[in-house]
């Protein structure tokens, strides 16, 4: 139950998660109190149409497509797929780091970013510092200027900058489907949203999993547990990621083949999907747009 913080399941199919990862889970009581009336009323919905259409592959979650009534999955839509420009970002895109990957070896850059909502402590981000620092490998890093839980700006280790200044790059926000289709990028380190998740998985990219909130835990299971294309990590007694996890667990996920193979598998899947002759969610557009013409 939710009280005793024991598995909750929806479906002996779909991945279970705990109370502390519930959907409405938020740090801040506000939010939580937001999402928690969202989640209320939301079923509610169904009694007035007649169907929801949803950005996922039927192939990859039909096990939790299947408890949804009149739900149609379109997926993946990915802005790359508009011809007009994307207006949906926010903060200027710094597209530097393409230029900055095109001299990188091939599968040897980290990325990592934790999209627009994600704030962490100066103790955890040295700690992320650190881990980067640990590993060797290159690394793309999207620090936020609004990424710490304080409110104050980013201030990285004394001297990591000058240390790591030959295989980093930093930036505030990246054209991040672009990142993650150049063959430069060897992984993804992501709070796992629903939009990054399906950005990467597109793209073929293994993940490295730092879930923060709300629908990235159950995303974060589907990740590690399901389609089996990436790694978490986990917190230790304190509460805090540290430097040894996250360079164990990036040496871990670069080394296996395993999980390599698995993302190139999904990413196949999700191509099929569109695919104009006979795509599962080409079909499913298809027949909503017959459907609104027959109204």
């Amino acid at each position: 139950t939710v009280l005793k913080d024991e598995a909750i399941s929806v479906s002996k199919d779909v991945p279970a998660w705990t109370s502390t990862e519930i959907g409405w889970g938020f740090p801040d009581p506000v939010f939580q109190k937001l999402f928690f009336g969202f989640y209320t009323i939301f079923p509610q919905y169904y009694k007035f149409h007649d169907w929801f259409l949803c950005n996922s592959i039927y192939e990859l979650d039909s096990a939790a497509l299947q408890l949804v009534p009149n739900v149609l999955p379109i997926g993946p839509l990915l802005a790359s797929n508009h011809l007009a420009t994307f207006a949906g970002n926010l903060w200027p895109q710094d597209s530097t780091c393409l230029q900055w990957l095109d001299n990188q070896a091939s599968g040897s850059v980290i990325y990592v970013a934790f999209g627009s909502s994600t704030t962490v402590d100066s103790q955890q981000l040295h700690e992320l510092a650190f881990g980067l620092e640990l590993t060797g490998q290159p690394f793309l890093w999207v620090i936020r200027s609004d990424l710490m839980n304080d409110g104050s700006l980013a201030k990285l280790p004394e001297g990591f900058i000058n240390r790591v200044s030959n295989r980093a790059k930093f930036v505030e926000w990246a054209p991040q489907e672009k990142v993650l289709a150049h063959p430069s990028v060897a992984c993804f380190m992501s709070h796992c949203g629903w939009n990054s998740t399906m950005e990467g998985l597109t793209m073929g990219v293994p993940f490295l999993c730092w879930p923060y909130l709300a629908d990235q835990f159950c995303n974060r299971n589907y990740i590690c547990d399901v389609w089996r294309i990436g790694l978490g990590l986990r917190k230790d007694e304190h509460g805090v990621i540290t430097r040894n996890e996250i360079s164990s667990k990036i040496k871990t996920l670069l080394s296996s083949q395993d999980i390599k193979a698995n993302a190139v598998h999904v990413k196949e899947v999700a191509r099929k999907s569109l695919h104009e002759s006979g795509g599962s969610s080409c079909r499913n557009f298809n027949n909503f747009i017959q459907h609104i013409k027959s109204i």
